[in-house]
């Protein structure tokens, strides 16, 4: 028996004026499933989170997690069901670094409420899995942008929505802290009835982590492979329509991409 659908897009269009950037996108993700959105710089991906999140208003289609359009939902329902992981923190003010991380308890509280006691344990639980329970009580504004970008990520997961839509988490990461964060989102999507939808540049990212990908081009998902079942073939095929002559390489835990290099 398949795992249920928790978000439904379906035929969503989105502008910026005139100009359409996404066009007729159609997506499911079911329960447990991390799936990678991948594209050129300026094929939509940041423009598709936000308009699947509510942050910009779609001119077509329809966005449904659990079943229920998002669209008919006031911000804090919403917030309840998609959490939201930009690539920028938009904190310019002082505030503790687990401050930042509890304003993902804010869609459960109610009005004027604080989070409490347990809601910090948990914050404090999530910092310690992500690695950096040094940064309790540190100046969000005195971390280092990958420091920030962890404190986020903790953020989101303490929001505790089945949806979670990732913008380039790994942007401001070293090498070692990519890995860990993804290894924690992996296990946050499955392990607590979550689905995930992360943007990445990095396909061998998306091969050792996610279970499918989704490839954005012109506005519109042109490919979609299925991680554990694809061969080398079939990514080769899929992946060059974005990067061009690409070379795929197999390894005992999969495969990876390289691009060719060009040769006089």
């Amino acid at each position: 028996m398949s795992a249920p659908v928790l978000l439904e897009a379906e035929g969503v269009r989105a502008c910026y004026g005139a100009r359409e950037i996404i066009r007729s996108v159609g997506l499911r993700l079911r329960e447990g499933e991390l799936v990678a959105l991948l594209g050129l710089n300026g094929s939509g991906k940041t423009t598709l989170l936000r308009s699947l999140c509510g942050l910009h208003r779609i001119s077509g289609g329809c966005c449904r997690v659990r079943g229920t359009d998002c669209a008919s939902l006031r911000e804090k329902a919403r917030a309840q069901l998609i959490c939201y992981l930009p690539q920028h923190s938009g904190v310019v003010y002082p505030i503790p670094a687990e401050e930042v991380a509890l304003m993902g308890r804010n869609p459960h509280l109610p009005l004027f409420g604080m989070p409490g006691k347990k809601d910090r344990e948990r914050a404090h639980a999530i910092f310690e899995q992500l690695g950096i329970p040094h940064l309790w009580g540190i100046d969000f504004l005195h971390l280092s942008e990958g420091q920030k970008q962890l404190v986020i990520l903790a953020r989101a997961i303490v929001q505790d929505a089945p949806v979670m839509l990732l913008d380039e988490p790994d942007s401001a990461l070293d090498f070692v802290n990519r890995h860990l964060v993804f290894t924690r989102i992996r296990a946050a999507v499955q392990g607590g009835g979550r689905c995930g939808l992360v943007t990445l540049h990095d396909p061998n990212f998306a091969l050792a982590y996610c279970d499918r990908l989704l490839l954005l081009q012109d506005g519109g998902i042109c490919e979609e492979v299925e991680t554990a079942q694809a061969g080398c073939a079939e990514l080769r095929a899929a992946l060059s329509r974005l990067y061009g002559e690409i070379d795929i390489l197999e390894h005992p835990g999969g495969y990876f991409v390289v691009k060719r290099s060009a040769r006089p």
